[in-house]
């Protein structure tokens, strides 16, 4: 062999130290990787309640019978009696018109009636003496018939007289306003010294007796369908002033300006302090949700846009489980379906959690839980992802 192909000395030393790295190398790989540790979390035992949402709204009592007072006849008003607020009886008198022209209207109506009546007992007297003369054969039958219909006329014109004499006397009385039950006066119209025609509205008047609380609310509180049993009433100003009522009426209409619908309450014996006009309180407090668990709100994630939480497994591994909600409230959230009573469901620790993941899981509120599963979370923001689950932390 020649000079120019033997190996130097230096390479021949270079091969011979690199073979035992090579070979620890090798060793090296053929070691299994290390495992993660399971993922400490926290779970609360699912437990079934039986949850009060109670509805508070704030409405107004209001009489559930009301009228429009006015006058049948048109005129000057002279007098007012009585002012908004004001409580009146049957009978009591309101407001008074300028009685000067129905005053003349009967003035004339009665002298009409005078004139009726003298007119019929000259047509009386005449037809009786033809009568008489027409018995005696002293007239003729044309003259009795001609005083017959002059009676006639006579007696209806005294009646026409008559009927207008009863109209100018109404039309008299109508210038007196009067309320026709006991009520409170709710709004006022008219002033002395004002024209006023026929029929126009002079008093709003809201009759004594039943009460209704009125409530505008959301619609959106209407849409279950579902009517309460009972609506407890009270007084903003005095709470401890009480009354049961039921509804009565829900208007078919949505007020375009606010959105609500107006709700009337009928009130079952209302107590005297609970007058027109004052500011109440209602409570349904008899709706429930029957088999709703509660759980803290740390659980909740996300999976495809709709609520879920993560359930342990008897293996102890995280099983994703969509849920429907039935409230959320400020400390926890209600749920309908989806979690059976008795389920472990992850409470803190849950934005870390990977499907069908080991846990090392333990009891709400433990010092470890508070140490592991709430430590950890804090970088979960960092590393998380959507669908429940975030990526794998880079520092596993």
């Amino acid at each position: 062999m020649s000079g120019e192909n033997r190996p130097s000395r230096a390479s021949r030393l270079a091969t011979a130290s690199a073979l035992p790295l090579c070979l620890i190398l090798a060793s090296c790989s053929d070691e299994a990787a290390p495992a993660a540790p399971p993922q400490i979390v926290a779970f609360v035992t699912a437990e079934p309640k039986v949850v009060n949402q109670m509805v508070s709204l704030t409405g107004t009592i209001v009489a559930r019978n009301t009228a429009t007072y006015a006058f049948e006849t048109g005129g000057r008003v002279t007098d007012v009696f009585v002012d908004v607020g004001d409580r009146v009886s049957a009978g009591e008198v309101l407001a008074k018109l300028d009685p000067t022209q129905q005053q003349a209207s009967v003035a004339a109506a009665k002298a009409a009636v005078a004139s009726a009546e003298a007119s019929l007992t000259e047509a009386t007297s005449a037809f009786d003496r033809q009568s008489k003369l027409l018995a005696q054969g002293f007239t003729t039958r044309s003259d009795y018939d001609s005083a017959e219909q002059t009676l006639a006329s006579a007696r209806s014109k005294r009646d026409a007289a008559k009927s207008d004499l009863v109209t100018a006397n109404n039309d008299l009385d109508d210038t007196v306003l009067k309320a026709d039950a006991n009520g409170v006066i709710t709004s006022r119209s008219v002033d002395p010294g004002q024209v006023v025609s026929a029929a126009s509205a002079a008093f709003g008047f809201a009759r004594a007796g039943a009460l209704d609380a009125e409530f505008r609310i959301q619609e959106q509180l209407l849409i279950s369908g579902k009517r309460p049993g009972q609506i407890r009433v009270a007084l903003v100003e005095d709470p401890s002033v009480v009354a049961i009522g039921h509804i009565r009426e829900i208007s078919p209409l949505i007020d375009s300006s606010t959105g609500t619908v107006l709700v009337k309450v009928g009130l079952d014996d209302p107590p005297e302090a609970m007058n027109l006009g004052a500011a109440v309180v209602g409570y349904n407090d008899n709706e429930s949700v029957e088999k709703a668990i509660g759980l803290p709100w740390t659980s909740l994630v996300v999976s495809g846009g709709k609520p879920a939480v993560w359930v342990v497994a008897e293996d102890g591994t995280a099983r994703l489980t969509e849920i429907a909600i039935a409230a959320y409230r400020t400390d926890d959230i209600l749920v309908a379906k989806g979690v059976e009573a008795g389920q472990r469901v992850v409470s803190a620790g849950a934005q870390l959690v990977l499907p069908n993941q080991k846990l090392e899981i333990v009891a709400a509120g433990a010092k470890d839980a508070a140490a592991g599963a709430t430590g950890a979370g804090d970088e979960a923001p960092a590393a998380g992802a959507s669908e429940g689950a975030p990526a794998k932390d880079t520092a596993r």
